[in-house]
């Protein structure tokens, strides 16, 4: 074999390797990063939807993030901006993210969650794992809805955004220095947020990013873009509108609470049988002529309408599994069983529609509620990440043909929204 030959076959067999074992490193960050809130839906008190913006500016990111549900009330969110780039502070982040889960879990376990003893103990644990010079900015964030406040310690992150009910935006910043080998002390404090209905908590990646014109960095628009954006879609959009490209890791959170309140709502309940599955297309069509226009958004809110009535009417009341369904189909029994399970089924299905007017956009918001055992929505990351899979297509579907759909924690509700 030829020298040449033989020496593009080792370089291209080094490249394979390299390739794989980044591949590697992702999935491994990806299972870090614990997010309890994929594709679901806040219920307590108040409906919020939490969305994540998490894009590494290399395989290696120096970000992290973590979202967990303590209990009921709480609900807990950590962001983690290791210090420089590269395979340092990708180390620093992950490691303190997987200790923080760790006692996460281990405190839930034993119902003792505590957000003073979370930042003191992993504050302990990172002091002889950092560097001489090394500096770490976190936020560690806890929200408690049964009191509407808001707590947390913020170690040298950008100041976070709140939009209160008469839209004036609300800069929560840093109470602490960066965290550092030899910090010893820390401070926490506490907002009342009965009025607030949006949050966004970030790394620097977003405000430091320089915008296109090369004379200002995306600090000087990401108040007047949050004000403005109802979801983080809308935030995203603006976002890289503004920029030619992500200059450093980007993590976001935003939070939204769902003002129904102040919305006009529709809303009836179905039985479970497959008369009213036709029934309830024809009502919501009809509850759609009469709030928007635009045919192509009316379009796709009837088929994603379609795909998760159905889902609530096989899976959910009827209690169908997937693997069930396509066993019925290939027997061609799928229909007949149908009819017997809905004969003995009282169970309902309870649509409502709401329309909602924010700064300079309408939404039309829609849930799905049944009244089934539910599922657990975690799987919801595996048919995200694997679009091909046949299990939960029209998940997917649905999920593509809106701005986004967000399951309760039970399964048992699918909220999703368009903007008209």
């Amino acid at each position: 074999m030829p020298k040449e030959v033989k020496r593009f076959k080792e370089l291209q067999e080094k490249h394979e390797y390299n390739s794989y074992q980044e591949d590697l490193a992702f999935a491994k960050e990806l299972n870090i990063l614990r997010n309890d809130f994929y594709y679901q839906m806040i219920d307590s008190n108040h409906i919020s939807l939490v969305d994540f913006l998490y894009q590494p500016l290399d395989v290696i990111s120096g970000d992290a993030y973590t979202a967990r549900r303590i209990d009921e009330h709480r609900t807990f969110y950590l962001i983690v901006d290791g210090m420089g780039k590269g395979l340092s502070a990708s180390l620093t982040a992950m490691i303190m993210t997987s200790f923080i889960n760790h006692l996460i879990d281990k405190m839930i376990l034993h119902e003792s969650f505590s957000f003073d003893i979370l930042i003191k103990e992993s504050m302990a644990y990172m002091k002889p794992i950092l560097l001489e010079e090394e500096s770490v900015a976190v936020d560690y964030i806890l929200f408690n809805s049964a009191y509407d406040t808001l707590s947390f310690a913020k170690f040298a992150m950008p100041a976070s955004l709140m939009q209160d009910n008469e839209h004036n935006i609300i800069r929560i910043k840093s109470n602490n220095p960066p965290l550092s080998k030899y910090e010893t002390t820390y401070k926490i404090d506490e907002l009342k947020v009965k009025d607030i209905y949006k949050f966004l908590f970030f790394s620097d990646g977003i405000v430091e990013n320089m915008t296109s014109d090369n004379t200002s960095t995306y600090a000087d628009y990401i108040e007047d873009d949050f004000k403005d954006s109802f979801t983080r879609e809308n935030l995203k959009t603006k976002f890289f509108e503004r920029i030619d490209k992500a200059e450093d890791d980007i993590t976001l959170i935003f939070i939204n609470r769902i003002p129904f309140e102040k919305a006009i709502n529709y809303e009836k309940n179905f039985s479970s049988t497959l008369d009213d599955v036709e029934n309830a297309s024809e009502w919501y069509e009809k509850i759609w002529s009469q709030l928007s226009e635009d045919m192509e958004t009316t379009y796709k809110a009837g088929i994603v309408f379609t795909e998760l009535y159905m889902n609530a009417y096989e899976h959910g009341n009827l209690g169908i599994n997937s693997k069930t369904k396509h066993k019925l189909l290939k027997n061609d029994t799928y229909f007949e069983t149908l009819k017997n399970k809905e004969a003995n089924c009282t169970k309902k299905i309870n649509v409502k529609v709401s329309q909602l007017k924010c700064i300079n956009s309408s939404f039309i918001i829609t849930q799905i509620t049944d009244e089934g055992e539910g599922f657990d929505t975690q799987i919801l990351s595996e048919i995200f990440r694997n679009s091909k899979t046949f299990n939960g297509r029209g998940v997917f579907v649905s999920r593509s043909n809106s701005l986004g759909i967000y399951y309760n924690s039970k399964g048992t509700r699918v909220l999703y929204l368009h903007k008209i």
